[in-house]
């Protein structure tokens, strides 16, 4: 299991146990694509401001915020066929060990990753 499935899982797990229990895979999914689309968006925009500061002209502000946006709609629909149905339940009887991350700290990653996006966008 990757750490996307182990974050998939523990934010699954919890939302299971709540009150959302019948979105509990709805807000799951939701939850890893804000994940991956974050890191996505920390990864694109150090290279575009690597980019940048190379003198190397690669492709415009809005064909690359175009993309981003295209490169998230594809890990949402990506997400949602991984983590539906059948293949969901065969990974989550296949976990060996139930790590406990909590709730605070699942949602802090995009934070974070987002903060240094931002941040990245700032520097420049």
């Amino acid at each position: 299991m990757t750490i996307f499935d182990q974050l998939f899982f523990n934010s699954f797990n919890y939302y299971k146990k709540s009150a959302y229990r019948t979105e509990a895979n709805r807000i799951a999914i939701a939850y890893i694509t804000l994940v991956q689309a974050s890191l996505l968006l920390v990864l694109g925009v150090f290279f575009a401001e690597f980019f940048q500061q190379m003198h190397v002209d690669t492709m415009s502000s809005s064909n690359a915020w175009i993309l981003f946006a295209v490169a998230s709609l594809f890990l949402y629909f990506k997400n949602w066929i991984q983590y539906s149905g059948k293949k969901r339940k065969i990974m989550n009887a296949k976990q060996q060990k139930k790590t406990g991350y909590g709730i605070f700290t699942l949602w802090l990653i995009p934070v974070v990753a987002i903060f240094l996006a931002v941040m990245f966008l700032k520097v420049v």
